[in-house]
């Protein structure tokens, strides 16, 4: 094993694996606008000889993926990430005359790699597809099949997108193009090259107290909304204090509620209508319906409040997000951990994801374990500061090659490679 590691350490053409990361944040891909990325991977699909797949999921915006067929009796495995980014508004302006203003320059700094999407998630995506192209550069023929699936519209915060409608569309693809069903998945989004085996689930909760506007001279002829905004918020935050104090989870510890905007009044006179949004999170063991009965119960406990809740994104839930946890010591989260810290001793640790993306997906729709696993940090993705790690990067190419051969097997005439 140690002169195959060394095999692809020689192999890997580090130049070639940084302009693919600088290719794909060249292309600006925020939520809605995913086709040219989607586009640019469909290339790089079919140049490491995939058979692809490229669809709407919906008008003018595509899926895309590749599909390599392995030998019956051996595993087949997935990568998946989604190809759109947030927005960059400011990112200019934050920035000004420095080198990183360009937020699709894919800029080289302080030995890390700047853009949007940088580690959110083109580098996850990216590494995967290096990781193929540096087995398939020293002869390497797998035994079992691998599929690489990537998705838009997983992203919040254009409006009207981010409810995970591409992969909701890739399930029914994936039916109708009959391809294998993976083994076990990992979806690409940015865990510092650590395996995070569980997710949060949440629910977001959009809330319109309505009362009557009236002079500020005669308020007794109205309903003033933020004095009723104020109990309620008291009563939830009371329910908060419950919601923390309550079961911890090894992984992902307690699950919170967080008050995330607050809007109301702007006359000089009683304020008829008050907005507020807010986030609930939830660990594996909690139930989504029972969780959402007890908050609204919290909301609706007083008479004479008019009270509108709205819960704009639904995903694998009309209202929210799923929780989801495999468990942590599984044949494949360890072969994947082993592979990880034979590159890099202080990577690999198992945790839970503090996020939501698509995992629970994979997991209930392919019914198949999934993972998150990635190079980049979570923490500057999203803001002017998202970069990723060069070392970091070049490290998961070669984590992923090594898992990939390890899990799904090499031909007889490459076996000596890994030997």
């Amino acid at each position: 094993m140690t002169d195959f590691m060394r095999t692809l350490s020689q192999a890997q053409d580090k130049n070639a694996d940084l302009e693919l990361l600088r290719s794909a944040i060249a292309l600006e891909s925020i939520t809605g606008n995913e086709t040219p990325f989607a586009s640019f991977l469909l290339s790089e699909l079919e140049s490491l000889g995939l058979k692809t797949g490229f669809g709407d999921f919906l008008e003018g915006r595509k899926n895309v993926w590749g599909h390599l067929a392995g030998k019956v009796g051996y595993p087949h495995l997935m990568f998946a990430g989604h190809t759109d980014t947030v927005h960059v508004r400011g990112w200019e302006n934050y920035w000004k005359s420095d080198p990183r203003a360009d937020p699709f320059a894919g800029v080289e700094f302080e030995k890390a790699i700047w853009g949007r999407g940088a580690c959110d998630l083109k580098g996850g995506i990216c590494a995967a597809l290096a990781s193929l192209r540096l087995l398939q550069s020293i002869n390497c023929e797998l035994e079992g099949g691998i599929t690489f699936a990537f998705f838009g519209d997983e992203e919040s915060g254009e409006t009207g997108t981010g409810v995970s409608a591409g992969i909701k569309a890739f399930v029914k693809q994936f039916e109708a193009e009959k391809l294998a069903a993976p083994d076990f998945a990992i979806y690409l989004e940015p865990t510092t090259l650590n395996i995070f085996t569980a997710q949060i689930g949440f629910f977001i909760a959009d809330l319109t107290v309505k009362g009557k506007t009236a002079y500020f001279g005669k308020p007794e002829q109205g309903v003033d909304a933020l004095k009723h905004t104020h109990e309620l918020l008291t009563r939830i935050w009371s329910h908060e204090t419950e919601i923390r104090s309550g079961y911890s989870h090894d992984l992902l510890g307690s699950s919170t509620l967080l008050v995330t905007s607050i809007e109301g009044g702007g006359f000089i006179a009683v304020p008829e209508l008050c907005r507020f949004s807010l986030i609930r999170t939830l660990h594996p063991d909690e139930d989504m319906d029972e969780a959402i009965e007890k908050f609204e119960a919290c909301i609706f406990s007083k008479e004479g409040i008019s009270v509108q809740v709205d819960y704009p994104a639904g995903r694998d839930h009309p209202k929210g997000g799923m929780a989801s946890e495999i468990p942590p010591d599984i044949e494949q989260v360890m072969l994947l951990q082993d592979c990880i810290r034979r590159v890099s001793l202080d990577k690999g640790e198992i945790k839970g994801a503090p996020f939501w993306s698509e995992m629970s997906f994979l997991v209930d729709d392919f019914g198949c374990p999934a993972v998150y696993c990635a190079p980049g940090d979570i923490s500057v993705a999203h803001t002017f500061e998202e970069r990723i790690r060069i070392d970091e990067y070049l490290s998961a190419i070669r984590s992923f090659a090594l898992f990939i051969a390890q899990y799904c097997g090499v031909k007889p005439l490459s076996k000596n490679l890994i030997q």
